[in-house]
């Protein structure tokens, strides 16, 4: 039997890298070598029993990123800005990973993309986590690679973090906050990307050169909160905040997060159908939270 061609995989511990590792390895279509920064981690080991061949690398180190593309047909490319929270940094580790992918001839790269708002927004709008995966988009494709941008809709795993419902000061309810007013906000459990990125490997000859944005379903905030509502057993109202207000609460990163969601309210291209098709198993927001709903049980 031929030998499988090697897809490497970035961040292959974290959320996004290792569902497409696992998806990957699912699937027996493709050999995956998984990257992370330690090899000793349970979720390394766990790969490496699934079947990865599991090696250290890191994206700020040039010599282990063209050691862990070398003689591989593909690979997936996922940058945490949030490791730094430098825009810099993000574009220059996405830069070294397209220079590297360039030299060694991979025949397709699946990039973990974003727009670039500055760009798109004439500098109106900076969203740095957004902009720096945009400008990498943009240099691969600028210098030859095969590459496939997935841009994934805001996540489902943040209504159990930051997005958390909070208890009114002044009744028996919890409130969501998010600065949408009533414009549909797409999202996605990160748990859904990786059968997603196995369709795209599958199909090079439809998506290589194109950006692909994913979404399971676009709720409005308070559809959100309906959803929230009913799994947790509490009232959840919308708390129709203005991004002006939220980019004032003062926690990292909320103005941020404030130009985001003025982004999101341009409606940036999600497609939901074709979200279904690469993956028919994509769960919806109700379905995620009944799945998660323990998270959420000390509020």
């Amino acid at each position: 039997m031929a030998s499988k061609k090697v897809i490497t995989v970035f961040g292959a511990t974290g959320a996004q890298g290792g569902s497409v590792a696992r998806s990957l390895l699912e699937g027996k279509r493709f050999a995956v070598r998984a990257v992370t920064r330690d090899v000793t981690r349970p979720k390394a080991k766990a790969l490496r029993d699934l079947g990865a061949e599991v090696v250290k690398g890191d994206l700020n180190d040039a010599a282990s990123v063209e050691a862990a593309l070398k003689g591989a047909y593909g690979a997936f490319v996922v940058t945490n800005f949030w490791d730094h929270n430098s825009k810099e940094k993000e574009v220059c580790q996405g830069k070294l990973v397209a220079d590297a992918a360039k030299r060694q001839g991979l025949q397709h790269v699946v990039y973990s993309g974003l727009e670039n708002v500055k760009r798109l927004t004439g500098g109106q709008l900076e969203v740095p986590h957004f902009d720096g995966k945009g400008e990498v988009e943009e240099y691969f494709w600028s210098i030859g690679v095969p590459m496939t941008s997935v841009r994934m809709a805001a996540y489902f795993e943040n209504f159990l973090a930051l997005w958390k419902p909070m208890k009114a000061s002044d009744g028996d309810y919890y409130t969501l906050a998010l600065p949408m007013g009533d414009v549909p906000m797409d999202g996605i459990s990160v748990d859904d990307i990786g059968p997603i990125v196995s369709s795209i490997f599958n199909s090079p000859k439809e998506f290589v050169g194109k950006a692909v944005g994913l979404s399971a379903e676009a709720l409005t905030v308070q559809q959100y909160a309906d959803v929230l509502s009913k799994v947790l057993g509490k009232e959840v109202r919308d708390a129709k905040i203005t991004p002006e207000a939220y980019e004032k609460l003062g926690f990292p990163a909320a103005e941020e997060m404030a130009n985001m969601c003025r982004f999101y309210q341009m409606k940036p291209d999600r497609d939901v159908k074709l979200t279904h098709r690469l993956n028919q198993a994509v769960k919806s927001f109700s379905q995620f939270m009944s799945e998660n709903q323990g998270a959420l049980k000390g509020i």
